[in-house]
C-alpha cells in the first residue's frame, strides 16, 4: 500500500494562503468521501484529466484545495508536482485513491483518468484587459464564439486558441456553457493559459475591441472571400458563430470583414471547434 504520510509531506500544508483576485471561502466543510454523488455546485469545482489537473496545479493564479490521483497518476504526474514545489506555489498534500473513489466526488460518467483537482474558479478577465493586451503586443489573434453552447466544442476551441498562440476567447455570458469539469477538461489544460472572457453583449464587445485597433473577421459560409486570400492585419478578431445558426445578424454587421473557408464535397461544413483550428492556423500562417 502507498504511503499516504509520504505523499503528505511531499506538498507541505493542506491549506494555502489566499491569493490576491480571489473571493471569499465559503467556509463551507469540503466534500466528504461518500458513496452519494455530489451536487452539481459541488462538482464544478473540480479539474479533472490528467492535463487539465497538471496545467491547473501548475498556474499560480489556482487556488487549489485537494488532489485525488491514483498510484500510477501520482508517479506520472512527479514533475508537475516537484515543479509546483520548487516555484513555492502553496498546494494542499496529495491524497492517493482508487478510480471508485474519486468517481464518487465527480459527475456521472467524468472521464478523469486518475486525477481531480478541487480548485477555486480563475479570476475573471475584463474585456478590456484582452483589448490592451492585443493593444500592446505587435500581432495578436482573439477567438470569439457566437452562441456556441456544447462545452466539448468551446473546450476544443479554448485548446487551439492556446496551441496557435491566441491571446483570449470571448463568449457572450448567455448562451454559453459555464465553466465545468467537462470543458475544463475539453480544453486540455488550455483555460490555464488563455483566458475566457465573458461578455454580456456580444456586439458591443466586438464594438470595443475594434477601438482597441483590433480588425473583426466574421466567418460565414456565403461570403465572397475564403479566409486565406485575407491580408491579414496584424490584430484580428476571428468571430465564428453556432453550428447550423451561423453568425447572428448583428453579431455580423459588427464584423469588418467577412470571409469563409473554402470547404468542398458531399459535407461542406465543419464542427465549429474544427473550423476555429483552421481558422486559427491560417492567420497564425499569415500573421
Amino acid at each position: 500500500m502507498p504511503d499516504k504520510n509520504r505523499t503528505t509531506r511531499d506538498m507541505g500544508s493542506r491549506r494555502g494562503a489566499r491569493k490576491a483576485g480571489h473571493g471569499s471561502p465559503s467556509g463551507k466543510p469540503r466534500p466528504g468521501r461518500t458513496t452519494a454523488p455530489p451536487s452539481a455546485r459541488a462538482a464544478d469545482r473540480w479539474v479533472y484529466g490528467l492535463h487539465a489537473v497538471r496545467e491547473a496545479w501548475l498556474n499560480p493564479n489556482r487556488q487549489c484545495r485537494r488532489l485525488l490521483v491514483t498510484t500510477q497518476v501520482r508517479a506520472e504526474l512527479e514533475p508537475a508536482l516537484d515543479q509546483a514545489q520548487a516555484a513555492g506555489l502553496e498546494r494542499p498534500p496529495v491524497e492517493i485513491a482508487d478510480r471508485v473513489a474519486i468517481d464518487k466526488q465527480l459527475p456521472p460518467g467524468a472521464v478523469h483518468q486518475g486525477a481531480a483537482l478541487e480548485a477555486e474558479a480563475l479570476p475573471p478577465v475584463d474585456l478590456d484587459d484582452l483589448g490592451r493586451t492585443a493593444a500592446v503586443r505587435d500581432r495578436a489573434v482573439v477567438l470569439v464564439l457566437d452562441r456556441v453552447t456544447d462545452p466539448h466544442n468551446v473546450g476544443a476551441a479554448l485548446r487551439s486558441a492556446a496551441a496557435f498562440g491566441a491571446v483570449g476567447v470571448v463568449v457572450p455570458d448567455r448562451h454559453s456553457p459555464p465553466v465545468t469539469g467537462t470543458l475544463v477538461k475539453s480544453a486540455s489544460g488550455a483555460l490555464e493559459h488563455v483566458p475566457l472572457v465573458r461578455v454580456t453583449n456580444l456586439a458591443q464587445a466586438l464594438a470595443r475591441l475594434g477601438e482597441f485597433g483590433v480588425h473583426r473577421v466574421g466567418l460565414d459560409e456565403r461570403a465572397d472571400t475564403p479566409l486565406a486570400a485575407l491580408e491579414a492585419p496584424q490584430k484580428v478578431a476571428i468571430v465564428l458563430g453556432a453550428e447550423g445558426a451561423g453568425l447572428r445578424r448583428l453579431t455580423a454587421e459588427h464584423c469588418d470583414t467577412l470571409v469563409r473557408l473554402p470547404t468542398t464535397g458531399p459535407i461542406a461544413s465543419l464542427n465549429v471547434s474544427n473550423a476555429a483550428a483552421v481558422a486559427l492556423y491560417e492567420l497564425a500562417r499569415g500573421l
